[in-house]
């Protein structure tokens, strides 16, 4: 079965990102590429069981085995060495990329605590859009009480579009609620 949103894209969406944006060319019209979720833990450094936790939340959210992410190269006033894991992230692509986006825009995002919408500034001028995370608890397959310590998440959603506003009108038209004025 194919994910909801996916089937929406092709249907309705698809051509009315094409009318918006005045493509001709059926395949120039922009699309998601993958969406990676990335978890940053600096704490590793001094004790690496604080990975499991997370990288266990990180696999509910996405329905994905994450991949450690180690560091590069050693830094000595953070206390890092070579090789040592500080974070966890995750690629989705297909069906499973549709089905978390759908899920971001439809139940995770309106949980969020004061929400306005999220930031139109932050596309990095290629057509991608990246999106901060405070805590993994806006996500109903966390269970609250088994959390031991809230940790943010960067959300980037890359598409195929060439510019920012071609990827804004598409993630406009996703249903993505972003914020009026600023």
């Amino acid at each position: 079965m194919a994910a909801r949103l996916k089937e929406k894209y092709t249907k309705e969406l698809k051509s009315a990102v094409q009318k918006d944006l005045g493509i001709t060319n059926v395949m120039a019209v922009p699309k998601l590429e993958k969406i990676v979720i990335n978890m940053g833990l600096g704490e590793a450094t001094q004790n690496s069981k604080i990975m499991d936790p997370l990288v266990s939340d990180l696999a509910q959210i996405t329905g994905q085995k994450p991949v450690l992410t180690k560091a590069k190269k050693s830094i000595a006033a953070f206390k890092v060495r070579e090789g040592q894991a500080i974070g966890a992230m995750v690629t989705l692509r297909g069906d499973s990329m549709y089905e978390f986006l759908d899920r971001l825009i439809t139940i995770a995002l309106p949980r969020v605590r004061d929400f306005k919408g999220v930031s139109p500034k932050s596309f990095d001028g290629r057509g991608n859009y990246t999106l901060g995370l405070r805590d993994q608890l806006i996500f109903p397959e966390i269970d609250y009480s088994k959390v031991e310590r809230l940790k943010g998440m960067n959300v980037t959603i890359v598409t195929t579009a060439q510019d920012d506003h071609g990827a804004r009108t598409l993630l406009k038209h996703f249903g993505m609620p972003f914020r009026q004025g600023n």
